[in-house]
């Protein structure tokens, strides 16, 4: 236990040679894919060399702050596309003369492509940086929102539908790849806390929009409102927005060196500094155009995702995640029903009804985030190891698992019991103030829960995070999708209140996978670490003999 505290506290340890600097964990390839490309790997040992190296990111406070609520609008618009479209649905079926079933199917098309679309995006973000994601999503969002205006035929609906989610849902992605590249694990609960903030408040805010909107300006006025918002977004994030990647930037201390890569405000400040100090220019343009020359440009690779899903840690993670985020979907989604048939609502009353489920994941999402913090200290302190917010922590005995899934199991036995109060406090048609108390705590406890163990997945690849929160964003989608398709017919048949018991006895049961994680996720952790480095040593091998 000694040795392993002594390699905690002596990540910088020296090794014989002077001119090589071990780099923080995060930058290493702890949990490295086994098909990454050779200069994929080669970019997970060397680091660039700039006068900053040693920390972890050059961005101010304020920089952050900005970033980071940046990244939290994007991962906004995809839930808030989703449900302002819910209240419209009764409209869309008299004014294109279908059935609802034909426009609940807009509605499972857009959940399978928000599900398929971050495997692209989160491929992409990784290899070519975060901005040029963002505005080929923005740019394909806005198109069909414009086309969702026009539009006066249910075929044309269907492909918009599908092609704003492709837009949209790509965001999911983007927002643990911008948090990975500047925070540390130390502080990197809070940041995630920050970024998730919008993908929670969508389902609540959206309902209201959309049902004030549909009701005083007819239906076409939501996607009109959609295509301004997203139109002042995109002119912000392309005056402002800096480029975060580090396989781009670094610590983001080095200029980018592709136009789309460059922010105005950005290129204007680096021109300035680099007027008042000449010599600062080549040396980091040299720098820029060697780890440029690093990243290989290809064509986005959506299998990556499913080669991350294999891993045994990860796929365990991901499966209970998954069931988490089904159980919680299985109340969003039959909200609307149940609260028509049992309180006799009416369409903006009942969008009103999701106000609690956003106030209690607003919560949730800052109280959690400072919470994940305090625990990683204390699990640091307990393991004999110091925090180092600027230059990162060594993550190679460490054991992260713990530290991020502790506060977890107490919040999935309140969230299942205080579901299966829920469930029959609709079953004994209560006044309608104890569901929605019920449904505050759900989304307070649930969204804690899942936001902890997707830092955890950004924690396990922070050379890849886009494409693991992609894969962890494909698993939820599925098994919500999964969720929305059964729980009408289960309350149909056997009751809203056996219905949520089931559900809230199903996330108990499978519990037990957090312990399987704790107990056995650093072991493979390690394994996957040693085979990556088998794997580049025989590459570098074969490449010596050539």
């Amino acid at each position: 236990m000694s040795s392993e505290k002594d390699a905690l506290q002596r990540p910088q340890e020296k090794t014989g040679r002077e001119d090589v600097k071990p780099e923080p964990l995060l930058d290493s390839p702890l949990p490295a894919h086994p098909r990454e490309t050779e200069k994929d790997q080669q970019w997970l040992s060397e680091s660039p060399k700039h006068e900053n190296e040693d920390v972890y990111s050059v961005f101010t406070r304020g920089q952050k702050n900005f970033i980071v609520i940046m990244s939290g609008l994007g991962g906004f618009f995809s839930p808030l596309s989703a449900n302002t479209y819910l209240p419209a649905i009764p409209m869309l079926s008299k004014d294109l003369n279908v059935s609802w079933t034909l426009i609940n199917l807009t509605i499972t098309a857009f959940m399978i492509f928000q599900g398929l679309a971050p495997s692209v995006y989160g491929d992409l973000a990784d290899m070519m940086g975060r901005r040029p994601a963002y505005l080929i999503a923005f740019i394909v969002y806005i198109a069909a929102n414009i086309g969702l205006g026009l539009q006066t035929s249910y075929p044309a609906l269907f492909i918009l539908r599908c092609l704003q989610s492709a837009g949209s849902g790509g965001l999911y992605s983007l927002n643990s790849g911008v948090v990975a590249d500047i925070s540390t694990t130390a502080e990197r609960g809070k940041y995630m806390g920050m970024a998730q903030s919008g993908i929670m408040l969508g389902p609540a805010i959206g309902p209201i929009i959309g049902g004030l909107l549909a009701q005083y300006q007819g239906w076409r006025s939501i996607f009109w409102f959609l295509v301004i918002f997203g139109g002042v977004y995109i002119i912000v994030l392309g005056l402002a927005f800096p480029e975060t990647a580090r396989k781009v930037v670094g610590n983001g201390s080095l200029p980018p060196t592709a136009w789309w890569s460059r922010s105005l405000v950005g290129e204007w400040a680096r021109r300035k500094q680099e007027k008042a100090n000449p010599s600062l220019r080549d040396g980091k343009k040299s720098e820029s155009q060697n780890l440029a020359q690093k990243r290989i440009l290809r064509w986005p690779n959506p299998l990556k995702t499913l080669l991350i899903i294999v891993e045994k840690d990860v796929s365990v993670i991901l499966f209970y995640n998954a069931i988490i985020y089904a159980s919680w979907y299985t109340v969003t989604a039959s909200l609307a029903t149940q609260f028509t048939v049992v309180y006799g609502l009416d369409t903006l009353q009942v969008g009103l009804c999701y106000v609690p489920f956003g106030l209690g994941a607003a919560v949730s999402i800052f109280v959690n985030g400072k919470l994940l913090d305090w625990n990683y200290r204390r699990v640091a302190l307990a393991n004999g190891c110091t925090v180092d917010k600027k230059k990162g922590d060594d993550l190679a005995k460490f054991p992260i698992e713990h530290a991020r899934l502790a506060i977890v199991w107490p919040l999935v036995y309140v969230g299942c019991i205080v579901m299966i109060g829920y469930g029959w406090t609709l079953e004994k048609h209560t006044h309608i103030a104890a569901p929605l108390i019920l449904t505050f705590v759900m989304a307070l406890t649930m969204t804690a829960c899942y936001n902890s163990m997707n830092i955890l997945l950004v924690d396990l690849y922070p050379q890849s995070p886009s494409t693991a929160s992609a894969a962890n964003n494909l698993t939820r989608c599925l098994m919500g999708a999964g969720g929305s398709a059964l729980i009408n017919p289960m309350i149909n048949g056997i009751g809203s209140g056996w219905s949520f018991t089931i559900v809230g006895l199903v996330v108990t049961v499978l519990s037990p996978m957090l312990y399987v994680v704790t107990q056995w996720g650093p072991k493979w952790r390690e394994e996957r670490r040693l085979r990556f480095a088998e794997k580049k040593r025989r590459q570098e091998a074969s490449k010596s003999k050539v």
